[in-house]
């Protein structure tokens, strides 16, 4: 989260970098006690505050990485529905919902359809590696964006957060903050979802 090549800068760019980061955390926390507190008409279809868009919203080339390093984008994943779930291991709600997470991608994870969770620690996959075999998380794949740029492509303002996608890559809806997403309301969500017909789509995972 905080500058990766701060040293290389100079010092009114890493001020202002530095500065960013403060409104970032600022106006996160913000944002998600607006998200916890106020009400939304989706909630009564899902129990989850999803901000639903009027039209899917494309979405910039964003990149990140596996486990293992390889190189990873979201046009990879097209052809199937995405629920990307933007998270940290030092995140408390993060790691609270994590395994709700890897709950829904065990009961409904197949090629139409998968559970990334895309982590923004800094420490890079073996932290989050630890943190899934602490908890017992087995049906999540690892993904890794230790730079924090997927999160700034995506807009994100505060974690966790959560974004819908569908087969085409197109941002359906976002949600700011914890939820239960093996809760009844969210299986029965994706499945309506996963039921609208699939388009004939190259490059699935």
């Amino acid at each position: 989260m905080t500058p990766v090549r701060l040293e290389k800068e100079t010092s009114l760019r890493a001020t202002l970098r530095i500065l960013g980061w403060i409104l970032f955390v600022i106006t996160g926390i913000a944002l998600l006690t607006f998200s916890l507190l106020s009400g939304n008409k989706k909630m009564e279809k899902t129990g989850v505050v999803f901000a639903i868009n009027s039209q899917p919203r494309a979405l910039p080339v964003v990149r990140f990485a596996d486990e293992k390093g390889r190189a990873v984008t979201l046009q990879d994943f097209r052809g199937k529905l995405v629920l990307l779930n933007v998270w940290a291991t030092w995140c408390v709600p993060c790691r609270k919902e994590m395994p709700t997470l890897d709950r829904l991608q065990a009961r409904l994870g197949s090629p139409n359809f998968e559970v990334v969770a895309l982590s923004i620690d800094r420490g890079g996959a073996s932290i989050v590696r630890a943190f899934y075999d602490e908890v017992g998380i087995r049906a999540l794949r690892i993904y890794v964006d230790k730079t924090s740029d997927a999160a700034t492509d995506l807009g994100v303002v505060a974690i966790p957060v959560t974004l819908l996608i569908d087969r085409e890559g197109r941002e359906i809806g976002r949600k700011i903050g914890p939820a239960e997403w093996d809760s009844p309301e969210v299986v029965t969500l994706i499945q309506g979802y996963l039921g609208a017909p699939a388009p004939d789509q190259p490059g699935q995972r």
